[in-house]
């Protein structure tokens, strides 16, 4: 696999989200699992506060959904969004916080035919795991996956070091698609990047009338 380094430990994750968040951009994800190994090198993400954050899972505090947010950090939360996508993030913070950082997009730099396999739709490489969605199904990330541990020395899922951005090209703006909390600056990506997804502000959808 190529730009890959080490396994984080999980002092890496044990530090203020929006730290950890901008930190992770040119770090590698790798899967190992079910057919892998895929590894992502992460050229985009978002930052999640916990309770301190309207727009995290966690605002309202722990449910049987948000468990593992809550728990130590460095561990895989997933979860399933309009009926048909997987989501991931990895816990941040103290154990307690609830913060997470939602994994928004990347490069394949590992695993490119099982990954084509995983997005037989998909033309462009690079489109290959751009947007939350298509990163976490050519990861194979889904129910199995939810609260694994990232920093066990043997696990089949691993965070890893890797290539980071060039000096001055890390860019923070607001988060994209998000309902409330959406003048928070707490997205990050690699200027230039075609892996990045596009910006989109959030707009209310319209009932279709019967």
């Amino acid at each position: 696999m190529q730009h890959c380094g080490p396994r984080l430990p999980r002092s890496f994750f044990d530090r203020e989200v929006d730290v950890v968040a901008r930190d992770l951009l040119g770090r590698v994800i790798s899967n190992a699992c079910d057919g892998g190994p895929v590894a992502v090198r992460l050229t985009e993400v978002e930052a999640y506060a916990g309770q301190d954050d309207p727009a995290s899972h966690a605002f309202r505090g722990p449910t049987p959904r948000t468990t593992v947010m809550f728990g130590p950090p460095g561990h895989l939360y997933t979860y399933f969004v309009y009926g048909m996508h997987w989501c991931a993030n990895i816990v941040a913070g103290p154990d307690g916080s609830a913060s997470a950082v939602l994994l928004r997009a990347g490069e394949v730099v590992g695993g490119l035919e099982q990954a084509r396999l995983r997005r037989p739709r998909i033309t462009g490489d690079h489109q290959l795991a751009r947007g939350p969605a298509g990163l976490a199904s050519v990861l194979g990330f889904d129910r199995s996956t939810n609260g694994a541990d990232l920093c066990v020395p043997a696990g089949d899922l691993a965070a890893l070091d890797g290539a980071p951005p060039l000096p001055g090209a890390v860019r923070i703006g607001p988060r994209v698609g998000v309902a409330v909390g959406a003048e928070m600056l707490q997205r990050f990506w690699i200027d230039g990047d075609p892996t990045v997804s596009a910006f989109r502000a959030w707009t209310q959808r319209r009932r279709t009338r019967p």
